[in-house]
């Protein structure tokens, strides 16, 4: 029996922070955790491999192309190796209207040696060959399914570990997008992020980390990670509301999921006085389709949740004046900067 490594920061070694990242214009890129339909409530399940709403993936496709935007689709194990409904994803990468990167979902990724747990549904917790072997195993696939070995990794539940930097290094990876500030999951044994901000950095040799936009917003400043959690304690009594709506601390997210349009506007206006110039839109694939996620259980929820898509997007390009990125864009803007 393997024994899953619990920690709390993740290893990120010879970290520097990218000075000088962009021009005065926000940049906005789009990531989509693109993976299996399962019930993120439970445990686990090998058995749940269905992928069938990528069928439907032109409800997103459409809208990024009409504005412009080259989103980054990193996929999983059934992603890449269902052929009969991941085509619309291929045939989108093929004609160069998006970017493909690697998700690592242990449990549905071979080779399955490790025992079924919470904790080990984060890569990061696998030892060291065993969480190569499955990258590995799945960097293969990707690369047999769309014609280009991935460059872009996202762990699977934000679950970078000690060894996941040396692996990437070792695999030929050259950009990370697990890092989720403002977050602890170390309750379950995952990564604590709540000490991470959003801008990029530099790590390794060589590696560039884009972390998620997510950040705590308010006056608390450097109290905000334990006054949030105090109010935690309290939901019941709605005291995170109460903290947010008195400006004191709220924790954001720009996704359609779960946030409002009202919501995505704040985190970026308060991190453009920040002088944050690179934010994420980010969410999962299932969403598209009505009954996979907890975000869309109706037809009116879907026609919701696209359409923070579009108000958003109209405030970061027409309002905010922003433009189009991607993970492999912006890392050659670095680069032409240096």
């Amino acid at each position: 029996m393997l024994k899953a490594q619990v920690h709390g920061l993740p290893m990120f070694t010879n970290r520097s922070d990218v000075e000088n990242i962009t021009s005065q214009k926000p940049l906005l890129q789009v990531v989509i955790d693109t993976e299996e339909e399962f019930d993120w409530s439970k445990g686990p399940d090998r058995s749940k491999v269905s992928v069938k709403h990528l069928q439907q993936l032109h409800l997103i496709q459409d809208i990024f192309e009409q504005y412009g935007l080259k989103p980054c689709y990193v996929v999983d194990y059934p992603v890449a190796t269902d052929r009969t409904n991941n085509q619309l994803l291929v045939d989108a990468f093929r004609h160069d209207k998006c970017e493909i990167g690697a998700h690592l979902h242990p449990w549905v990724n071979p080779p399955h040696n490790e025992p079924l747990s919470i904790s080990n549904m984060y890569p990061g917790n696998l030892p060291y060959e065993l969480q190569k072997q499955k990258l590995q195993a799945l960097t293969y696939k990707i690369t047999e399914t769309f014609g280009c070995r991935p460059v872009i990794y996202k762990a699977g539940r934000y679950g970078f570990g000690p060894n996941t930097q040396q692996i990437l290094e070792e695999l030929a990876y050259q950009i990370d997008l697990s890092v989720c500030p403002a977050f602890d999951h170390s309750y379950d044994g995952g990564p604590d992020y709540h000490n991470f901000g959003v801008n990029p950095f530099l790590f390794g040799k060589n590696l560039l980390e884009i972390p998620l936009t997510a950040a705590y917003v308010g006056i608390a400043g450097s109290y905000s990670h334990h006054l949030f959690s105090f109010a935690k304690q309290y939901e019941k009594f709605r005291l995170p509301g109460v903290f947010a709506r008195s400006g004191v601390v709220d924790r954001l997210v720009l996704s359609p999921e779960g946030f409002t349009t009202a919501e995505h506007v704040k985190i970026t206006q308060f991190l453009l006085k920040r002088n944050v110039r690179i934010f994420t839109w980010s969410f999962h694939s299932s969403s598209i389709v009505v009954g996979n996620t907890s975000y869309v259980q109706s037809q009116k929820q879907l026609t919701e949740f696209l359409d923070r898509f579009k108000r958003f997007f109209d405030f970061f390009f027409d309002t905010l004046g922003g433009a189009a990125t991607s993970p492999i864009q912006f890392k050659s803007l670095m680069e032409k900067q240096k």
